[in-house]
């Protein structure tokens, strides 16, 4: 009986209850945050980056906007400055521009580029001119140029230093950069900081150190790689050699009569055993802070929120809904965060880029 009693008493503890139930996070978003030229607009916003300077970077779905959806240019790079006025496109008609997926500033200003339709990673340095190129893109005179086999069984084996619809990039404090690969791969890939192959791991599967969609990807200051692993509803950790170090699986209440975004409603009835991109915390897209106090930030579809989480993946509280309002998301696809409690989330959806400054502050203020 006593020991049944000290079990009841550690489950009601504030610390337990906080990790089932986090607090909501005040914040407000800023609107009109961004000053676009009167003749341009942006499509689905899938990333978004800021630099050391506080400059913005939009990765659109947008482009040439002619021709049939299947043969148009979906990629597109504008900078803005920090209060959101524009200020150029950076690679204009560039080769590697098809279907745009993320974009990332690495802590030297350069901008990294991951376009899912060409299966290439593409580094420019800040004033916008390629350094690196990564992949390469299946033109009509190769053999295997034609769609991707999501579903093959069993899955199309890897290639060293080519991808099937990459997704990420990040890189340790080394340099070392990883590739999350992606769509129909299904692992992280490492180069040195010149660019050379040095390997990869993963596959497809439930296990440690396998995944399903390999959406986004990010690394810490002591060189931990934290992969979203989407289809399998978990961010998986790792050390830079590509060594599991332990599994984070975001389980916050919510309310079962939330509205999705678009679509129907998802099946909820078995999602914690079998996953699913648009079950709720399913990572759709991870940020990790600056220091010296590190946080990690991930959203999902459904219902449409952000987590706020310690790097050992206790979530410390939540915020937002799906829906069309400022306050409210489209499918997150893309999150800067360049401190704690300024966030700056690309939207595919509603085609925009929100500024969130989270207040903390409040939240304490109303919990007295």
């Amino acid at each position: 009986m006593k020991r049944w009693l000290i079990g009841l008493l550690v489950l009601l503890s504030p610390s337990a209850l906080a990790q089932q139930s986090p607090p909501e996070i005040p914040y407000d978003s800023v609107a009109n945050l961004l000053k676009l030229p009167p003749d341009m607009h942006l499509g689905e916003v899938a990333g978004v980056a800021v630099n050391s300077k506080g400059h913005i970077y939009v990765y659109s779905r947008g482009g040439s906007s002619r021709g049939p959806a299947y043969g148009n240019t979906a990629s597109q790079i504008l900078e803005f400055d920090r209060n959101g006025v524009f200020l150029r496109e950076i690679g204009k008609n560039l080769y590697a521009w098809s279907f745009a997926h993320t974009v990332r500033v690495d802590k030297d200003d350069n901008i990294w580029a991951t376009d899912k339709g060409s299966d290439m990673v593409i580094k420019f340095n800040p004033e916008g001119r390629v350094e690196m190129v990564f992949g390469r893109k299946s033109e009509a005179s190769d053999l295997d140029a034609h769609p991707h086999e999501r579903n093959a069984n069993p899955p199309l084996p890897a290639v060293d230093g080519r991808f099937r619809q990459p997704t990420d990039v990040t890189w340790d404090p080394q340099g070392n950069i990883y590739i999350s690969d992606g769509y129909v791969n299904s692992r992280v890939a490492k180069y040195d900081k010149n660019g050379d192959w040095v390997k990869s791991w993963g596959q497809r599967g439930k296990g440690p150190g396998e995944f399903n969609l390999v959406h986004s990807i990010a690394a810490d200051a002591q060189g931990n790689i934290y992969v979203g692993d989407r289809n399998n509803r978990r961010i998986q950790v790792f050390d830079g050699d590509g060594t599991f170090k332990r599994e984070i699986k975001i389980d916050v209440p919510f309310d079962e009569n939330a509205k999705p975004a678009i679509g129907n409603k998802p099946d909820l009835t078995t999602y914690l055993q079998t996953g699913g991109s648009f079950t709720p915390g399913a990572p759709w897209a991870l940020c990790i802070t600056p220091g010296p106090n590190q946080v990690l930030y991930s959203s999902d579809s459904y219902p449409g929120r952000v987590y706020k989480l310690s790097l050992d993946g206790k979530v410390l509280g939540y915020l937002g809904r799906s829906g069309k309002q400022l306050k409210q998301f489209g499918w997150i696809h893309e999150i800067a965060c360049p401190s704690e409690n300024e966030l700056y989330v690309a939207e595919i959806l509603t085609w925009r880029v929100q500024k969130l400054i989270l207040r903390p502050d409040q939240q304490k203020a109303a919990a007295e």
